[in-house]
């Protein structure tokens, strides 16, 4: 790990050139008038001048064009420099309201003035995000679904039409495309240090921004639109994200009070990063900012800081123990197209070698699980993304988030050293959160998604037995069904099934007494769920078995809230008489229906929860006949969703749902009898 002293830069010889030198070789002295009018507007089409064209094919000359742009940065930055705050506002303020973050742009002109390199880093990441987003509200004045990808946003018809391809082609040459500066992703993928971002790379963007407000305000003009803000992303579930909780207080007997990180933990952190080889010495400016963000309640700021940091420290464990050093230093055309943390959390390597990077962290939920869920997980936070491409309201960013981020950070700093660490591994403090990352569990994952919505669908069929029911002298007045044929078959085949499935359930789960109520109960399915379950590199036929069961759990979880929500309306109903002959009829015989679709419901939740605890086993044994298999659970979906249709309030066809689900009891008694479930597959 002596590679964290020894490294320089991590931009690679040709894009460190591009970045930190090509502006600056032509010594010209540019004259601002040329592109700024007298009223203060930006004169375009002497901008455009400066983009250049390869003669073969009229694609842009980004060599040629950043050169050229060289002088004319320089002067927009000595220009805003010779600015008051108060000039500024005055004569800018107005064009940028079309981003919805007027004052995060007439912050990033405090930053232009101040000296502190990463101040410039973190305003030009900020801004490259809120342009990014205020780009792609201007997209959808034309186009419906607007490109998740920079590149692809200002490469669109779209923005032409508004814009002109010639300004276009300009903000290609500063962010959105490999070949130009690159800016944006060049910082947000944490390849360049402080020094290595030029101030007048962001005074210009900021000055092409207030340019585009004065375009766009001429096309609304023209053709009477009005540009609409898409809303912010919101988090939610903030509890879910509560990995990291710091230490509880006992203040009484009952009461205990929540301390986030304090500052006594974040002054253990800037000695960590001065100390941990986790961190590159030419980026430890951003560890110390990031950290001052934090005890000054800047949490996006913070957050914006530290995400690109922990990738330039994975990278550095990725690129030693696959013994690939040139990876360290690549900031090229391709790399940065892609995710990083992809790749390097990946299973293999390009070359089909198994990574090494998951052996060295040795707990993989030490980071390979916690930055899925954090960063790539489709139903997690997704941090990352959604502060770089600009939805998250950064004012409002929450400190429940960035709690995490820090207290991660600092469990990667610990752990990777190269020094005695064990005082501060065995701190007051650090040890809890040393003690949370070690047993840390996925929570984003299909996996546990699964195991949340089982746990929440049995809750709710839990409820059925507490719902108001008409006395039981009424209910005998209609032919009920426990003495049907059909409703003792029901039960029978119920019983079957669990003495089947019995061997495969935990012990201390199982009730002699009652055998279905004793088995089929919540305490199972959580004692089921607690099982660990590995979510990484889950292989497609795990993913598409998944996607099935995700589907069969949400069609319980519906008729369990149809069942719930009629009743207490059809109770409502009986007890105030507005109920007719015939709906008097079925509310009975729905009451009777329930009594034996709750524990077919329950069978369900259970048997797909047993699957779930297996399907790795049977994947990483032969191959099996899958697709006889994925045809059995889709037709338990088919079952379920046909549940969905005959509760639903327009239906309430409550003899059918009990003929539903005797066929559905009969199939998946018949898969048990050829032992083709994945529990037995397994065994």
């Amino acid at each position: 790990m002596a590679l964290s002293d020894s490294v320089t830069t991590c931009l690679s010889p040709p894009v460190h050139y591009v970045i930190c030198k090509l502006g600056f070789e032509k010594k010209d002295t540019y004259d601002i008038n040329n592109i700024l009018s007298e009223n203060g507007e930006v004169c375009w089409q002497a901008v455009t001048e400066h983009v250049y064209y390869l003669e073969s094919d009229q694609s842009v000359d980004f060599m040629k064009s950043i050169r050229s742009f060289g002088p004319v940065c320089e002067s927009v930055s000595l220009y805003f420099k010779s600015l008051s705050k108060e000039q500024f506002v005055i004569q800018y303020a107005l064009w940028f309201r079309w981003t919805n973050s007027t004052e995060l742009f007439l912050e990033v002109f405090d930053v232009l003035q101040c000296i502190q390199s990463t101040e410039v880093a973190l305003g030009l990441m900020k801004l490259t995000a809120c342009l990014e987003r205020a780009l792609g509200d201007v997209y959808l004045l034309i186009g419906k679904d607007c490109p998740f990808l920079l590149r692809d946003l200002l490469a669109s018809e779209q923005l032409a039409v508004v814009f002109g391809q010639d300004v276009m082609n300009v903000l290609r040459v500063f962010i959105g495309s490999p070949y130009g500066l690159n800016l944006r992703n060049v910082l947000w993928h944490g390849f360049a240090s402080p020094q290595e971002i030029p101030a007048k790379y962001c005074a210009t963007l900021l000055f092409l921004t207030a340019g585009l407000g004065q375009l766009l305000q001429t096309y609304l003009l023209k053709t009477k639109c009005i540009l609409i803000h898409r809303p912010y992303v919101i988090f939610v579930g903030l509890d879910e994200l509560d990995i990291f909780p710091g230490k509880y207080l006992t203040i009484s007997k009952f009461l205990l009070c929540y301390i986030y990180l304090n500052n006594e933990t974040i002054s253990i952190a800037e000695e960590l990063v001065k100390l941990s080889s986790f961190v590159l010495k030419t980026m430890l400016p951003f560890w110390v900012d990031a950290l001052t963000a934090f005890k000054e309640s800047r949490y996006a700021d913070c957050v914006i800081l530290l995400l690109p940091q922990l990738e330039v420290g994975l990278r550095l464990l990725f690129t030693t123990t696959n013994k690939c050093p040139n990876r360290l230093l690549t900031a090229e055309v391709k790399f940065l197209s892609e995710a990083d943390y992809d790749l390097m959390l990946a299973k293999h390597l390009d070359n089909e070698v198994v990574n090494q990077l998951p052996a060295v962290l040795e707990e993989p939920a030490m980071a390979s699980e916690f930055l899925w869920d954090f960063l790539n997980h489709q139903e997690g936070p997704r941090i990352r993304d959604r502060l770089s491409h600009g939805e998250i309201n950064l004012e409002a960013f929450p400190r429940e988030v960035a709690n995490q981020i820090v207290a991660f950070s600092i469990t990667l700093l610990c752990r990777f050293s190269d020094e005695d660490m064990f005082a501060f591994k065995e701190h007051m403090v650090i040890k809890p959160l040393m003690n949370c990352a070690s047993c840390y569990r996925s929570r984003f994952h299909p996996i546990s998604r699964l195991k949340k919505q089982v746990l929440e669908c049995m809750k709710s069929i839990h409820l059925w037995p507490e719902l108001p029911t008409v006395p039981e002298e009424h209910a005998q007045m209609t032919k009920g069904l426990e003495g049907n044929a059909e409703a003792s078959t029901l039960i029978l085949m119920i019983s079957e099934i669990i003495s089947h499935l019995q061997q495969y359930m935990p012990q201390n789960c199982c009730s002699s007494d009652n055998p279905i109520d004793g088995i089929l109960s919540e305490r199972l399915l959580i004692e089921l769920c607690d099982a660990h379950i590995c979510t990484l590199y889950s292989p497609r036929p795990v993913l598409e078995t998944l996607v099935v069961l995700r589907k069969i759990s949400t069609q319980c979880h519906q008729v369990s809230q149809q069942v719930i929500a009629s009743a207490e309306l059809r109770y409502k109903q009986w007890m105030n008489k507005t109920l007719r002959s015939r709906q008097r009829h079925n509310y009975l015989r729905m009451l009777n229906s329930i009594k034996f679709l709750s524990p077919a419901l329950r069978l369900v939740l259970v048997l797909i929860t047993l699957e779930l605890v297996h399907v790795h086993l049977v994947c990483k044994k032969n191959p099996f006949d899958y697709q006889q298999y994925l045809k059995f659970l889709k037709s338990v979906l088919q079952y379920t969703e046909n549940l969905v249709t005959y509760t639903s309030p327009e239906k309430n066809k409550w003899d059918e749902t009990l003929e539903l689900t005797s066929k559905a009891l009969m199939k998946i008694r018949k898969i048990n009898d050829r032992k083709l479930t994945l529990m037995q597959l397994a065994t």
